[in-house]
């Protein structure tokens, strides 16, 4: 998508997944979904269920309410992901909180050797509080209620890319009908890059690859933070799962404690990336 055009004439592809859990890595698509946009109407939809290789939980069944018997003969994600790739296609991403889908997908795309999208994505939450500032807060709900637009069943994938269209055009209308693309995303004030995303890019460091093969064996790695309390001394987690954020991409893990029964903490923590130096399982 060139993103020197004006956003009424722009194709957007709204995009949003359910997972089994809070992070990448750790957790897997369970339903995904995605509805294109232009010249001012709906022009396709695409919504799968997805059978994940892990059991679900109650507490992620509660959320979203997809059960394990829901799911029991869906297809998996690499017999899909190549169809909503396709389906996406140029268009300009869109997604509520679209670091949480960016994360997943990135990972799903690459894994079926699938380039990652080049055009930035527009996330509504970040659009949102540039734009309708005077929101309690910019939590998909709240947003729903507080502009009176359709929100269906909550952590539906297709519901929710309904609701953030709507919540998508909210916002393009205050924007503006003169502002291209570029201008949105300035306004925005995070360029979103699917690169920034990248899982390869990720593994291709000695010390993350290190990281990322423990979270995938769910098993404790040694690392050295250059932050914390204890800067520069070795200590024992087990990683939970990677954040992928504009803010800074973080390993959230539980920390060994120093008593005698060598035990993990129970609160998980955050480790910034760019602060652990070394990790060796």
């Amino acid at each position: 998508m060139d993103l020197s055009t004006v956003w009424p004439d722009a194709t957007f592809a709204v995009i949003d997944i359910e997972t089994t859990g809070k992070y990448p890595l750790e957790a897997e698509i369970c339903e995904l979904a995605a509805l294109k946009w232009q010249n001012g109407k709906e022009i396709g939809r695409y919504q799968t269920l997805i059978k994940p290789v892990q059991t679900m939980n109650e507490a992620v069944i509660k959320i979203h309410n997809i059960t394990n018997e829901m799911v029991a003969d869906a297809p998996r994600i690499g017999e899909k992901i190549g169809e909503f790739h396709a389906f996406l296609g140029d268009a300009v991403p869109v997604a509520h909180h679209a670091p949480f889908d960016m994360g997943f997908l990135a990972i799903e795309f690459e894994a079926q050797r699938l380039p990652l999208p080049t055009t930035p994505t527009l996330c509504t939450s970040l659009l949102s509080r540039a734009v309708i500032a005077e929101s309690p807060n910019h939590r998909m709900a709240t947003l729903v209620q507080f502009l009176g637009i359709e929100g269906g069943q909550a952590h539906r994938a297709m519901d929710d890319t309904v609701a953030c269209l709507q919540l998508m055009l909210k916002c393009l209308e205050r924007v503006g009908p003169t502002k291209t693309i570029s201008e949105v995303i300035s306004i925005q004030g995070v360029v979103l890059n699917w690169r920034d995303y990248s899982i390869a890019n990720l593994r291709a460091n000695r010390v993350m690859a290190e990281i990322i093969q423990a979270l995938r064996e769910k098993q404790p790695v040694e690392i050295v933070y250059q932050g914390g309390s204890r800067p520069g001394k070795p200590r024992t987690v087990l990683p939970l799962g990677i954040v992928r954020n504009p803010a800074g991409d973080f390993l959230v893990a539980r920390e060994e404690s120093d008593n005698s029964q060598r035990s993990l903490d129970e609160v998980p923590k955050r480790y910034f990336l760019n602060k652990i130096s070394n990790a060796r399982r």
